[in-house]
């Protein structure tokens, strides 16, 4: 039963896998969290294969050793993935799909000389060395959680957030057993008990990023009754507060709710530009997400979705530097304050360091803070 329960996991996982590259190859102008995404799916079909049974339970060929790299290969992307997904300002440069194809060479060459050479007796250096190659996946798997966890209380994005713990962290887990289990084996391989396994925990991950990235609207396959469709503008972005409308058309049984959310919404943004433009808490470097919902009295999940919803901002410190950044760029401008060190006008308008305040400024102006100064002032 074993093996045949092995195949049909490992039959559904690939149709899975294929299904999810298919969605994202037919996407012409991919954005790079897509890019990736495509990249560890077709390498996780050929991982599929590589440690089928079948194949692991032969004697040692050359034909195996690209499918071993490319295995070993995954550990990388999906630190990539973990990175690209968590980390908004994150994509991945030149030198981070070096790495990818410099793991799948490490990979190949060592299953397909150092292993042959250790089974030959090698001398213990040797043995060391191609030890060591079998477990750098889990170096990318380690960095894969420090993605996922890094700023996490700051991610306004709730989608993202099941993400963050349920695949990103549950693949790097899965990563770091999967590397220590065939530790426990004498010669590295997977027993047909672990290989299935192994299979069924992959399928799980998969499953759950196929539910988020293949389920259809509501809309898509039913047709909303009219009752319940929103007024046309509804969601649009009022253009001078950035907000949008708190009115929307809802059925009649929901139209007490809704006023009642509508209100609460209404409260809600009145509270935080008070705290956040009169008080200007935002000068507060140690700020969270927690901290002003508790300031304001609000529950947080209300407050992270009302910054995200209502907004635009997918996290906290991008939302607190919008107004960190206006701030700054107002005293550098100013003649009269020329002579103010850089980092005291960042200190002041609540970043903690100079090093975050010279990043976030770059990359909102394209400029550092000293040739902004140095610019406003001779333009005034």
């Amino acid at each position: 039963m074993l093996p045949l329960l092995d195949a049909a996991l490992r039959g559904a996982l690939l149709a899975l896998l294929l299904l999810l590259a298919a969605n994202l190859a037919r996407l012409r102008a991919r954005v790079a969290l897509e890019r990736v995404g495509l990249a560890l799916t077709l390498g996780l079909c050929v991982q599929l294969v590589a440690h089928a049974p079948a194949v692991e339970s032969r004697a040692l060929d050359w034909w195996m050793a690209p499918l071993v790299g490319v295995a070993m290969g995954n550990a990388v992307l999906f630190w990539l993935f973990a990175r690209t997904l968590c980390d908004d300002d994150f994509a991945p440069a030149p030198r981070h799909w070096a790495a990818w194809v410099a793991m799948c060479a490490v990979g190949a060459l060592n299953l397909a000389l150092l292993v042959p050479w250790c089974v030959a007796g090698a001398p213990g250096w040797a043995q060391l060395a191609s030890q060591v190659v079998f477990s750098l996946p889990l170096v990318f798997g380690l960095l894969a959680i420090r993605a996922a966890a890094a700023h996490w209380r700051d991610d306004l994005v709730e989608t993202r957030l099941w993400l963050r713990l349920g695949i990103v962290l549950g693949g790097s887990v899965y990563t770091v057993v999967m590397v220590l289990a065939r530790r426990t084996t004498s010669d590295g391989r997977l027993t047909a008990p672990m290989a299935a396994a192994d299979t069924a925990a992959l399928l799980l991950i998969v499953t759950a990023a196929a539910w988020l990235l293949l389920r259809p609207t509501r809309g898509e396959l039913l047709a909303v009754p009219a009752a319940a469709e929103a007024p046309a503008g509804a969601d649009a972005v009022d253009a001078v507060t950035g907000a949008e409308p708190i009115a929307q058309q809802v059925p009649h049984d929901d139209s007490a709710a809704a006023a009642a959310d509508g209100a609460f919404d209404a409260r809600l943004a009145d509270a935080l530009q008070r705290c956040i433009g009169a008080e200007r808490a935002y000068k507060d470097p140690t700020l969270s997400v927690a901290g002003l919902a508790a300031r304001l009295s609000v529950p947080e999940y209300r407050l992270r979705r009302h910054i995200n919803k209502r907004l635009g901002h997918r996290n906290f410190n991008a939302f607190l530097n919008h107004y960190r950044l206006a701030e700054a760029r107002t005293a550098l401008a100013d003649p009269a304050q020329r002579r103010l060190p850089v980092l005291t006008i960042a200190l002041e308008a609540g970043f903690g360091s100079i090093g975050p305040f010279n990043r976030a400024f770059k990359a909102v102006t394209g400029m550092t803070p000293t040739d902004f100064r140095q610019q406003s002032i001779a333009d005034s």
